[in-house]
């Protein structure tokens, strides 16, 4: 269905921006996730975002790797640019994009076995080059696209839908981007969108990397091998004249709490995440004092939700490297290629 347009109707009385443009102009394609996913939660989020910043969607490249996440960027603003990379790689594909082009505005969507596991590396070295773009990690704890394996990012003792316990240790992004000397470190549930949506719209306008590690549950692989309503069991005992897989529709998770506030979320498989918002008094630019934070509450079994850290007195990938204040691709070939005297003067900096 991914291919299957949105009908698009415009009331009268719908609501238009600085550019003369509706939320429909900032749309994609019929999403085909899972009803009650989180990560349709995020597309929303980032729709809205976009629309009430007045960025032209042409304007805009959004880029993904692989996964169910990775499917998001055909759910929103279908007349930007676009890139699907193989697994793990968006990030080399950002930077080029970036090199290129630096005054297009980039967002990368991903997953947490996309960015944690094969693409860990990519996802670092993105991190410390500051890359401008905003990266948003939408954390499920699996693979939903492959059956539900655990991904690098799911909890010690986590059940799988096969009964597998998770004995590993997972890995943080919030945590990894500030050891790395990330200049934006958000975390946020994909349905309080009184919080996401202030926290993209403020990574889009970041200057340098923004990350935003976006809790989305999985809404399909919440069963176990060892009930009897599992589709493992009914498989076993009965004889289809046909194969087919039905998942369930599930409500959206949603909420609203307050700054400073602790909010216990109840999951579709029934287990609960305590969420900590953090408070109007904390800190945004001491790493530090930040990880601090973060760890001592883990150590609570809380979540701590909001921007958590910032640092806008870093340059950005350009910045660092003093490029061309014109984008690669609008510099005219004679100073991209100035000959063979130009490279042989070049060179004999180096002998």
């Amino acid at each position: 269905m991914t291919f299957i347009a949105k009908p698009k109707i415009i009331h009268e009385g719908t609501a238009r921006n600085a550019l003369g443009l509706t939320i429909r102009d900032y749309e994609g394609r019929m999403s085909t996730l899972c009803a009650g996913c989180g990560h349709d939660s995020v597309t929303s989020a980032i729709v809205q975002s976009f629309f009430e910043l007045d960025v032209p969607p042409h304007r805009v490249a959004k880029l993904s790797g692989i996964g169910c996440s990775s499917k998001t960027p055909a759910y929103f603003l279908s007349a930007a640019h676009g890139f699907n990379a193989v697994h793990g790689r968006m990030p080399s594909i950002a930077t080029g994009a970036n090199a290129a082009n630096s005054e297009i505005s980039l967002v990368g969507v991903s997953g947490d076995g996309d960015s944690l596991s094969i693409g860990l590396g990519q996802f670092a070295h993105a991190v410390r080059r500051n890359l401008n773009m905003i990266y948003l990690i939408e954390n499920n704890g699996v693979y939903g696209l492959t059956k539900g394996q655990f991904s690098a990012s799911a909890d010690v003792g986590t059940k799988a839908k096969k009964g597998e316990v998770n004995e590993q240790q997972p890995i943080d992004p919030v945590q990894m981007a500030m050891a790395l000397g990330g200049t934006f470190v958000a975390r946020s549930f994909s349905g309080d969108k009184e919080q996401l949506i202030p926290l993209i719209k403020a990574g889009i306008r970041h200057n340098g990397f923004a990350l935003i590690d976006v809790l989305s549950p999985c809404v399909t692989f919440n069963d176990h091998e060892d009930s009897t309503k599992s589709y493992a069991y009914t498989r076993q005992f009965f004889h289809p004249a046909m194969h087919a897989d039905f998942v369930p529709p599930a409500e959206e998770i949603k909420t609203a709490y307050d700054e400073g506030e602790v909010m216990p979320i109840e999951l579709h498989d029934g287990s609960r995440i305590l969420l900590r918002k953090i408070s109007k008094n904390y800190s945004l630019n001491n790493r530090g004092a930040a990880i601090d934070y973060i760890r001592s509450h883990h150590r609570k079994g809380e979540i701590v939700t909001g921007l958590l850290y910032i640092d806008e007195s870093e340059p950005d990938m350009h910045g660092i490297n003093r490029t061309t204040k014109t984008p690669l691709n609008d510099v005219p070939f004679d100073k991209l290629c100035p000959g063979g005297e130009a490279l042989e003067t070049l060179q004999e900096r180096f002998c």
